[in-house]
């Protein structure tokens, strides 16, 4: 059933904060008798392949992975993938066979990262397995972070090291959409527990952008390198790094450049709004803002938070007005509290951060400025498009 030779490719994971070649991840190939490499992932994945085949085949591929581990740079990591049906079927106290590998090839633990796969086993014994190789000094790293919901409770009873997120979810999270904000969401609960992220299944340079953007401390994928019998060089995606990470800076600093445009539109527009709204007028005499086709709406709260007046819209080439907001308090918002702690004394525009708007379902940002001696607030939604 198992047709081939086993033996270990290597794909590697670039650090984002040098683009030199950081470690390797071991992945199961079998050598065909034409000489091409066939995934081994299949088989693994096939029911009727026997478990007790599986095991052998597994440890095979990990042993010829440690003993090529000394023909590559000293400073490099090893990531094992390790399954927790066959971890935490051990008895307590059994010695573990891929840490009597180590011992066997003369590998320093702290150079492995056994990669948790899956979302089987029993946390606690899987736990019991995750202590003793952190005894010795080796990290843990939990593959597919995102994929299914029981794994927040696997993060918080293994305390990995290293979170790799599930690849699908992070390539559907680069194109846009809710995903997007899940996986940030997901990598800042990363930096919060102190661990790196690893974003894997890079294949665009859209791709590398969002892993930067969610912080990732690695990058792996095929916009680099596919795996490989072979070690890469350390520093042979250097280049080629700095040359993408610049990209994603140019692009990062001409948002930030339509960023302060947009401020400088909305000083205009907060001024000729708050002229309107000191003088009590009429929706009628609201001019038609047409070079602001950003702007979803405007209102007004005190200085608790609650509002005061309807929320104007401009649809359907008319100011429309929405009194259902009226007597609701908005003062647990972000922005609203950033409003009062940096806007208050100097009475200046304060810009939100971009967020889904719960009324639109749109991602918009929101600008708030004190008037009226700081009585009253004036606020506008902004549509992020913009940006």
């Amino acid at each position: 059933m198992i047709d081939g030779q086993p033996l270990a490719c290597f794909q590697p994971f670039i650090d984002t904060a040098t683009g030199r070649i950081a470690g390797i991840e071991a992945l199961g190939r079998l050598r065909q008798p034409d000489g091409q490499l066939a995934s081994v992932g299949p088989l693994f994945a096939d029911p009727r392949t026997p478990a007790a085949a599986l095991r052998k085949l597994d440890r095979m591929i990990r042993d010829n992975a440690l003993s090529r581990l000394k023909d590559a740079p000293e400073d490099w990591f090893l990531s094992l993938n390790m399954s927790p049906r066959w971890m935490t079927r051990l008895k307590p106290g059994q010695a573990l066979p891929s840490l009597r590998q180590l011992e066997r090839h003369g590998i320093d633990p702290r150079r492995i990262v056994f990669e948790i796969t899956e979302f089987s086993g029993d946390t606690e014994r899987l736990s019991e397995v995750v202590r003793r190789y952190r005894e010795v000094g080796a990290r843990i790293a939990i593959d597919d972070f995102g994929a299914g919901y029981s794994q927040l409770d696997r993060v918080l009873a293994l305390q990995p090291d290293i979170l790799k997120l599930d690849m699908r979810l992070f390539q559907a999270a680069a194109r846009g959409g809710p995903s997007s904000e899940v996986v940030k969401a997901l990598a800042l609960m990363a930096e919060k527990t102190g661990c790196w992220i690893i974003a894997e299944g890079v294949e665009t340079e859209a791709e590398l952008d969002f892993a930067l953007e969610c912080g990732s401390r690695y990058v792996q994928g095929y916009l680099f390198a596919r795996a490989e019998p072979y070690f890469f060089d350390a520093d042979a995606f250097v280049n080629r790094f700095a040359e993408l990470r610049e990209h994603y800076v140019s692009r990062k600093v001409d948002e930030r450049a339509r960023l302060m445009t947009l401020r400088k539109q909305l000083v205009t527009l907060m001024g000729h709004l708050q002229t309107w709204a000191s003088a009590n007028a009429p929706v009628t005499e609201l001019p038609h803002f047409v070079d602001s086709p950003w702007l979803l709406r405007f209102y007004q709260c005190d200085r608790q938070g609650t509002q005061l007046t309807p929320n104007h819209e401009w649809r359907d080439n008319a100011w429309q007005t929405d009194p259902s907001y009226l007597g609701h308090n908005w003062s647990w918002r972000p922005y609203f509290y950033h409003l009062l702690a940096e806007g208050w004394d100097e009475r200046r525009l304060i810009l939100s951060s971009t967020y889904r708007d719960a009324t639109s379902n749109q991602y918009c940002l929101t600008a708030g400025q004190f008037f009226d001696n700081g009585n009253r607030l004036l606020l506008i939604d902004v549509d992020a498009a913009v940006l």
